[in-house]
């Protein structure tokens, strides 16, 4: 998700060379041909504004076992849901409403490397979340070690 993000980005900058959110508005609304890298961009953020499964989870048990734990949950729930707002926030301003400038109207689509490098990310993202095993399997003997230095006394 985070790649594909900063891809969408990216190409935003390398085409208008700014980086003010109040430069971009309305990338959407100048043209049918821009919409593809528009819905692109939309979508993903979308998708990243949902917490990754094992975060959130975690932080519900969390919520239920003991008052500190009740804090850090309510904590990293709050930071979902800001990071999620800011996001969307973000998204409506740069891909909708009005053209904020003519750099936004004189803007083109995805080429086809920009394309075929998000479609790529986009099928990694769906068949990570159909079938994480191969990630899971890596990361399986660091997670154990970790959990042992954890679990471990220090006393």
């Amino acid at each position: 998700m985070s790649a594909a993000l900063f891809l969408c980005v990216g190409v935003l900058y390398d085409r208008m060379h700014t980086r003010m959110i109040a430069d971009y508005g309305g990338v959407v609304e100048h043209d049918a041909g821009v919409r593809r890298r528009s819905w692109c961009s939309s979508r993903w953020a979308t998708r990243a504004c949902r917490a990754p499964r094992g975060s959130s989870a975690n932080s519900w048990s969390s919520w239920r076992r003991s008052t500190p734990d009740f804090w850090l949950a309510a904590l990293a729930a709050l930071t979902l849901i800001l990071g999620a707002a800011y996001t969307l926030w973000m998204v409506k301003r740069v891909v909708y409403g009005e053209v904020a400038n003519e750099g936004v109207g004189a803007l083109t689509d995805l080429n086809g490397r920009e394309f075929v490098v998000l479609g790529l990310l986009a099928i990694s993202v769906i068949a990570l979340g159909v079938w994480p095993a191969p990630l899971l399997e890596v990361m399986h003997p660091a997670v154990d070690r970790l959990i042992g230095h954890v679990a471990a006394s220090k006393l």
